[in-house]
C-alpha cells in the first residue's frame, strides 16, 4: 500500500454514495465535451431551442444566462525543466480533482446524516460501513496515487469544503482520532491542517483547476 493511500481514505471517508471509475472519468470530460458539442451545433438548430423569455417594451426577447468566461494568459517558462514540472502538476491535478469535487458535494449530505444518528455506537457502525465501501469502490484507484497527488488532494479538499482534512476528521471522528491521524501524517510528510491559498502559494493549482472547469484543458 502506497503512502498516499491511507491519507486519501481519511479525506474521502464521508463519501457514502456509489461512484464508479466511470463517474470520475465522466466528470473529467463532461465540461469540455459539452462545450465542443455546443460549438458543433448547426446554427439553425439553436433557433429551435426553447429558452426563457422576457417582454421588454412590447418585444419578447430571449433570456440566456451565460457562465463567466475566464481568459487565461499564456504560461511563460524560463526553461524546459519548469515546463515539465508544470505538465506534471496539470496531470496530478486532473487525476485527483474529481475526487475532491465528489467529496465536497457529499460532505454536507454526510453531516446531515450523522446529525440524525444520536447513538455513538450507531455512528461508529455507520462510519465503519462507509470505510468498507470506500475500500471496495476506491481502493484500487487510490493505491495508484502518488505522494504528490495525495498532498494536492488535501489542498483541493480544503478548496471544495472550506475545511482542512484535520477539521473534517475531527468533526466526524473526534479530536483524539484527528490528533492521531495528524501525528501519523506528519511522520509520512503530510499535514492534515494544510489550507489553500489560491492567491499565494497555490496560485498555479487554482489556475489549472479553473482551466479544467472552463474546459480549457
Amino acid at each position: 500500500m502506497k503512502r498516499a493511500t491511507w491519507i486519501i481514505f481519511i479525506v474521502l471517508i464521508f463519501i457514502r454514495s456509489g461512484f464508479s471509475q466511470d463517474t470520475i472519468r465522466l466528470y473529467q470530460r463532461i465540461v469540455p465535451d459539452t462545450i465542443r458539442s455546443i460549438r458543433a451545433m448547426p446554427r439553425d438548430s439553436v433557433s429551435h431551442a426553447l429558452v426563457p423569455a422576457q417582454i421588454i417594451n412590447g418585444d419578447t426577447l430571449p433570456v440566456i444566462d451565460l457562465t463567466t468566461a475566464v481568459v487565461f494568459p499564456s504560461v511563460v517558462f524560463n526553461n524546459h525543466r519548469e515546463m515539465v514540472r508544470y505538465d506534471v502538476l496539470v496531470y496530478n491535478i486532473r487525476k485527483v480533482y474529481p475526487y475532491a469535487k465528489i467529496a465536497g458535494a457529499k460532505f454536507n449530505e454526510f453531516k446531515k446524516t450523522m446529525d440524525t444518528i444520536h447513538s455513538e455506537k450507531a455512528r461508529k457502525a455507520f462510519i465503519k460501513k462507509a470505510e468498507k465501501e470506500l475500500e471496495d469502490r476506491f481502493g484500487d484507484q487510490v493505491r495508484d496515487m502518488t505522494f504528490s497527488q495525495g498532498k494536492i488532494l488535501i489542498k483541493l479538499i480544503y478548496r471544495e469544503t472550506g475545511n482542512s482534512s484535520y477539521d473534517i476528521v475531527k468533526e466526524l471522528r473526534g479530536t483524539f482520532t484527528a490528533f492521531v491521524w495528524q501525528t501519523l501524517a506528519r511522520i509520512f510528510g503530510y499535514d492534515l491542517k494544510t489550507g489553500y491559498d489560491p492567491a499565494g502559494e497555490d496560485q498555479a493549482i487554482e489556475r489549472i483547476v479553473q482551466m479544467i472547469d472552463s474546459g480549457a484543458i
